[in-house]
């Protein structure tokens, strides 16, 4: 991380170099194969195996829809539901935070307790405080970290609604993604605190973020541009959609091209358009599914172009469309260039450029 210009702050280095993270990673982690994830078992792979593992910068997932690995006899499949982060994320997130000596942060997600350790030996125990919503991987992280020699304030609860009992906070640090910004996390941080997240939403867009508290409770920032993504916090989750079949509603012919939701920023777009929506792929093209309304779009290759079908009290791609072309209008800039504002009402806006530029309302 350091050879790769990761890692810059000397004191972060330190806490880096002194966490052991294969302690973090507990006996066993999934490694994906194709649909299905696999139980890898540290006695089975071997202590040097083990070691290299938690040694590599990459995400190891720790528990598969509330089943943790060591738990798991065959391969699994559905979504990640917890997982030791790839350690260069741990440090962008901290770095972009900001913390100095004497900072007290607020972290929202304890997962596996690792970032939580980098936290404890960076600022010290009585600095830190972690909120993790799954009481047993609580628990676990719990245990791991007293292994390891730390003991900062460890919550089991939402951490949508932050811990005010040890508030104010220099800054909220969250390793989950969120819809929208909390109100709690902007009341309990102190003026000129930051707020350091992934913003992301039904369509899996995601984007990362820090925003600096004002006196009057609102909160303003810029979007990084880092292609990162994190799990959903659990209450921010989808909710089951209905079953897609296709149905032809409405049929008009496309003036988007619908490959532009595999770029990083077009996909964040059309989040912001249609928040409430998932999207899939097919052979054809991308599908949008409202889970709210059961609106659906799809599109499929028409000659040189492509035709559009809706169906449902939404017009899903024309929420899109209008989004993309109003981006494509600014220049279609990268995601760098946005920009988001929380106003002493806590509505919630993401705009490109200044908050006069292009902008969308975030779900409450």
């Amino acid at each position: 991380m350091v050879a790769t210009g990761v890692l810059t702050d000397p004191a972060l280095r330190e806490a880096v170099e002194s966490v052991p993270r294969e302690l973090f990673l507990g006996e066993a982690v999934y490694r994906p194969e194709g649909a299905a994830w696999v139980p890898v078992r540290r006695e089975e792979v071997g202590e040097a195996e083990w070691i290299g593992m938690a040694c590599a910068d990459r995400t190891w997932v720790t528990q598969v829809d509330g089943l943790d690995a060591d738990r798991a006899d065959v391969p699994v499949t559905g979504s990640p539901t917890s997982s030791s982060t790839l350690p260069s994320l741990v440090v962008r997130m901290l770095q972009l935070a900001d913390l100095r000596e004497g900072s007290s942060v607020l972290e929202i997600g304890t997962g596996t307790g690792y970032s939580t350790a980098i936290l404890a030996h960076r600022l010290g125990d009585g600095r830190v405080t972690s909120v993790e919503y799954d009481p047993g991987v609580a628990r676990r992280a719990a245990a791991r970290l007293d292994a390891a020699g730390y003991s900062p304030f460890l919550v089991v609860g939402d951490g949508l609604q932050g811990h005010k009992e040890r508030a104010e906070y220099d800054a909220v640090v969250a390793t989950c993604a969120v819809r929208h910004i909390p109100p709690s996390w902007l009341w309990q941080v102190r003026v000129g605190g930051t707020v350091t997240t992934t913003l992301s939403g039904w369509m899996l867009a995601s984007g990362l973020i820090r925003l600096t508290v004002a006196e009057d409770g609102s909160a303003s920032g810029r979007f990084t541009g880092d292609p990162v993504s994190y799990m959903p916090a659990r209450p921010h989750e989808r909710p089951p959609r209905p079953a897609f079949f296709r149905r032809r509603g409405i049929t008009r012919s496309g003036r988007v091209d619908p490959v532009v939701l595999d770029d990083w920023t077009g996909h964040f777009v059309a989040q912001l358009a249609a928040p409430s929506a998932e999207v899939m792929t097919t052979g054809d093209g991308p599908v949008l599914v409202d889970v709210a309304t059961g609106s659906q779009a799809w599109t499929e290759p028409s000659g040189s172009g492509w035709t559009v079908h809706q169906h449902g009290p939404l017009r899903l791609w024309d929420q899109v469309e209008e989004a993309i072309l109003l981006w494509q209008g600014a220049g279609a800039p990268d995601q760098s260039r946005f920009g988001m504002t929380v106003d002493a009402e806590h509505a919630q806006t993401v705009w490109i450029g200044s908050p006069d530029g292009p902008s969308w309302q975030l779900p409450a």
